[in-house]
């Protein structure tokens, strides 16, 4: 029987950030979460802590508010970012704070629906009840059988350069639960570079190696596919037979959350799924952009008040930096942020990148960009309509001319709105090279490929958190 956790679950097929592991022991949590209220009921109101069966359908409700409210922090924290193995202490570290805002956010909801209320004395038995079970499923989860016996084993087709970066996206023993390479099945492509004690036999076909190797999937690692050696009929006996076979583009997608561009054929970006830029979905992400860009304003104006403040008493104005970016279609237009570097920063008339520990940055700069508070004034680019909350992050266009010269698709990245924060923000540090813009360009290609409402919320939620930890600031 082959590993079902290498098909497509229903949340890859709208694109979502969440591996198969994750959504795995997301759903394993919200049962535990829900058998924890239940069960913090039963303790504190049925005799003997015995719930009549009764008042079950009663408390459903309640009980899946606040399964759902816990799910939401812990995603918030990360929590199901499924990245390295985690250690009991950490996972500790991240899920006190999770379950703190968990509990302020479930007083909000009680608040506003006074009808949720379930009383102070159950929710503190249940919040017990919840960690100790979450703590419980973690420990469980993590422990090296499970890992092994969750893991879909791979069978690499190919053996050159492209199958050896497939094999080493598996991680490493800090990341050890994304899958196992059974094997490379070499075909006549040139030099080979992947460890030679992993090359299966030659004089197999891929079925009698699947079968020997319980392979649950096959990736096709191959640039070149128009040869005689290339086993489409193979293939397509595999496929037929229950096994998933993928191309190095949709792997690297799967596993890492970006567009490997050396990796890319133009017909995948043809042919292949996603790249939604319906009038529908650009209406959707209108409506959702003007809605938080004002709620954002409300929430954040004290903020930019002080940082006005402070910008004026240590350099004086200007406060706003405007600056041309190019946005949607190679557009131009006026961003605007807080200034955060000294007003003769670019002196010399040559734009350049800003870099880790830069000396043009004020004191107060520094702050405000570790924070990224200089990227509020940003909201008024989103109510013009010249910016979305998330998208690529918009560059110059003496950087965009350089980068479309040395980076191949690129300028895809201009097909949708920039945004103040992106996929790339979150996923990689800040970049200040040509190399750090083709790794971010990939992040930035997954986001144009799979953009949804659900990405641009997870997105938004991890922006919080890369602002609280410092993640990625310059």
């Amino acid at each position: 029987m082959h590993n079902n956790l290498t098909k497509e679950t229903p949340l890859q097929s709208f694109h979502r950030p969440i591996n198969r592991l994750g959504v795995l022991l997301l759903s394993i949590e919200a049962l535990i979460l829900i058998a924890s209220f239940y069960v913090g009921v039963a303790v504190r109101f049925s005799p003997l802590g015995h719930l009549h069966f009764d008042r079950v359908p009663d408390l459903l409700p309640q009980a899946v508010v606040f399964a759902s409210v816990m799910i939401l922090s812990m995603q918030f924290m990360g929590m199901y970012h499924l990245t390295h193995r985690e250690d009991m202490r950490h996972t500790l570290l991240r899920l006190m704070p999770s379950f703190t805002m968990g509990f302020g956010l479930i007083s909000l909801i009680v608040y506003i629906a006074p009808i949720a209320y379930f009383g102070r004395g159950i929710v503190l038995i249940v919040m017990i009840l919840a960690t100790l079970g979450v703590l419980l499923t973690r420990s469980i989860y993590c422990s090296n059988y499970v890992l092994n016996l969750l893991r879909p084993n791979i069978l690499i087709l190919g053996a050159g350069e492209l199958a050896n970066e497939c094999a080493h996206t598996g991680g490493s023993a800090k990341n050890p639960i994304r899958f196992k390479v059974v094997g490379f099945a070499p075909l006549h492509e040139g030099k080979t570079v992947v460890d030679k004690d992993k090359i299966l036999p030659a004089d197999q076909s891929l079925m009698s190696l699947v079968t020997t190797h319980q392979v649950d999937e096959i990736v096709v690692a191959i640039q070149q596919r128009d040869n005689k050696h290339f086993p489409i009929q193979q293939l397509l006996e595999c496929k037929l037979n229950g096994i998933t076979v993928v191309d190095a583009s949709t792997f690297f997608e799967r596993e890492m959350n970006h567009i490997r561009v050396n990796s890319l054929h133009p017909s995948w970006l043809v042919f292949g799924g996603g790249f939604d830029q319906s009038a529908l979905r650009a209406a959707i992400k209108r409506v959702f952009d003007l809605i938080s860009s004002i709620t954002l304003l409300v929430i954040t104006l004290p903020v930019m008040l002080i940082a006005t403040l402070c910008i004026l008493l240590e350099d004086g104005g200007p406060v706003l930096y405007r600056q041309e970016r190019i946005g949607l279609e190679g557009r131009p237009f006026t961003v605007y942020k807080f200034r955060s570097m000294r007003k003769d920063a670019e002196k010399s008339g040559k734009p350049q990148w800003a870099t880790q520990n830069d000396s043009r940055i004020t004191r107060v700069g520094n702050i405000i960009r570790t924070l990224r508070i200089d990227e509020l004034p940003q909201i008024f680019n989103v109510l013009k309509g010249e910016m979305s909350l998330v998208g690529p992050r918009p560059e110059r266009d003496f950087f965009v001319r350089q980068l479309c010269e040395q980076i191949p698709y690129y300028n895809l990245r201009h097909s949708i709105k920039p945004g103040v924060t992106g996929w790339a923000q979150v996923r990689y540090q800040y970049g200040s090279s040509v190399e750090d813009s083709l790794q971010k360009l990939q992040y930035d290609l997954y986001y144009v490929k799979n953009n949804n409402l659900f990405l641009d919320i997870v997105i938004l939620m991890d922006t919080v958190w890369v602002v609280l930890t410092g993640k990625g600031s310059r």
